[in-house]
């Protein structure tokens, strides 16, 4: 998959790029809100990680944004964890949030979902445009 990272702190960028892309996924950095869109209307995501608190913004209003401008699977990631936060975080547009710190196994866990929910996606549309569907 075709990851959009949106976050600002060095050290988790590149942890995380790194477990990423041992994952085989492709991966796009944006330290800030501003790169960030800019990366969303130049490329195709499959998912979208992103930091709520940013240096220029925070990630709720970026989603609120861009999420129009992309069909990506968004996953929030913060230290804020509230119930609150999490609503909040649904109500704009991302489909997970995860607590930081979060194991590199939790994030697995939420990237196959994210492919999981796209494969289906993708087959549901397919099916719909040829007439045919499955029941299971």
């Amino acid at each position: 998959m075709t990851i959009l990272l949106i976050e600002n702190h060095e050290d988790t960028v590149t942890y995380m790029k790194r477990f990423l892309e041992q994952l085989g996924h492709e991966v796009v950095v944006a330290a800030d809100a501003r790169s960030a869109a800019n990366a969303v209307n130049a490329h195709r995501f499959d998912v979208i990680l992103s930091d709520i608190r940013l240096p220029d913004g925070d990630g709720w209003t970026l989603m609120e944004q861009i999420r129009g401008k992309t069909p990506a699977h968004a996953i929030a990631m913060s230290g804020l964890g509230s119930a609150g936060d999490i609503v909040r975080s649904h109500s704009v547009g991302y489909q997970d949030h995860l607590i930081k710190p979060f194991t590199p196994d939790k994030l697995r866990e939420m990237l196959k979902k994210a492919e999981l929910v796209a494969t289906h996606g993708a087959r549901r549309n397919l099916q719909s445009r040829s007439g045919t569907s499955d029941i299971i």
